[in-house]
């Protein structure tokens, strides 16, 4: 067994020195299955969506592919390191809490290090999926994210899935063959901010796409072999265009029928155009049970083969017993088998008094300007 006198420090040395880009944002499904971040673009090159604050302010960077190469260097250092350490304590290569114990033993400051935390956690979790940021990857040129995306599949060769965030009007304007070269480089899962189908809702939201784009893109990346995940956002149109977002919502969603759908309920958030409008009272946000009735006239339009996913704190109305009335796993329900199902705890939902319903009231309170 090694001690900290024959290898330990050097190996925590080499640790510190050692460090590669990483992001702010991830899908939940992703951090929850602990996914590698790694950062191939920086922020977004988009962002003007009036609902957004999470790369507001901040420049997009396209990063060289040289740079992300070397990053993935990087993370497999680490992982040799961090390995290297397990198997001279006599760990056999485990990743496990007495390593991370043992690391932090004799350097603390590794907890204070992104890079080192996000490498332990990827391995203790098996060290199989990986994330790619930040808002819109697939902007890359084709043969740039092809060999950025080989290189990582070479190099870190434990990995059985990879996935990114991507814009719709970015997949549709890429040609057939270049996503399937993307795909069949190493690229598994889309997650697509779809948030409305509704066209008049989408010029509001400065969304940047129209609803012919975001099922071309969708249709595409499927085609192409990707599994794609649609990401939606109840009450984006407020009391006011409510019926008209759902509609659409599910038309576009039913024409792409993605693999995935999962709802992300509208939280304002401050230093965005429409927290203002909601503040200053010319956005009315739904009431809990509004935005169940919203959810109905989506899901009920909703002729699709997906699973249906509720994995957001968001989605926190209650069940008649004071429980989650969706389950919020990341599989979801399974459609069309499992549609009744959800328009029931919807029914049970709306039968609810709505003051039970306080934790969606008051996540979704805005003060006044």
């Amino acid at each position: 067994m090694m001690t900290n006198g024959d290898g330990l420090r050097k190996h925590v040395e080499r640790l510190r020195a050692l460090s590669f880009k990483i992001g702010m944002y991830r899908p939940p499904s992703e951090g929850g299955s602990a996914s590698l971040l790694l950062r191939v673009t920086e922020n977004c090159p988009w962002n003007q969506c009036t609902f957004c604050e999470m790369y507001r302010g901040h420049r997009f960077v396209y990063r060289p592919v040289e740079e992300i190469n070397a990053d993935i260097d990087r993370v497999a250092a680490m992982r040799d390191e961090i390995t290297a350490v397990s198997s001279k304590l006599g760990m056999g290569g485990n990743i496990s809490h007495e390593l991370g114990a043992a690391l932090l033993a004799e350097g603390r400051d590794l907890a204070e290090n992104p890079s080192f935390i996000t490498v332990f956690n990827w391995l203790s979790s098996g060290g199989k999926t990986a994330f790619l940021q930040d808002a819109n990857s697939m902007i890359m040129r084709t043969p740039e994210f092809v060999v950025a995306l080989k290189h990582l599949r070479e190099t870190l060769a434990s990995l059985s899935r990879v996935t990114t965030y991507a814009r719709s009007k970015t997949l549709a304007r890429k040609k057939p063959e270049e996503l399937q070269m993307i795909r069949e480089a190493g690229l598994d899962r889309l997650h697509i901010g779809l948030e409305t189908g509704d066209d008049e809702l989408l010029v509001h939201v400065r969304k940047g796409v129209t609803s012919a784009e975001q099922i071309e893109g969708g249709r595409k990346a499927i085609a192409a072999g990707f599994q794609v995940s649609e990401y939606w956002m109840p009450d984006l149109g407020g009391r006011e265009r409510r019926r008209q977002h759902a509609e659409n919502t599910a038309r576009v969603l039913s024409a792409i029928n993605p693999h995935y759908i999962r709802s992300r309920p509208l939280v304002p958030r401050p230093g965005t155009p429409l927290f203002e409008d909601v503040a200053k009272g010319r956005m009315c946000l739904s009431s809990p049970h509004e935005r169940l009735e919203e959810l109905a006239w989506m899901i009920g339009n909703l002729d699709v083969t997906s699973r249906v996913c509720f994995d957001h704190a968001m989605n926190s109305w209650v069940d008649h017993r004071g429980g989650l009335l969706f389950r919020q796993d990341y599989e979801g329900y399974r459609f069309p088998d499992e549609k009744p199902l959800v328009l029931e705890r919807i029914r049970e939902g709306l039968a609810i008094e709505e003051s039970r319903h306080g934790h969606v009231r008051k996540l979704m309170a805005v003060p006044s300007l």
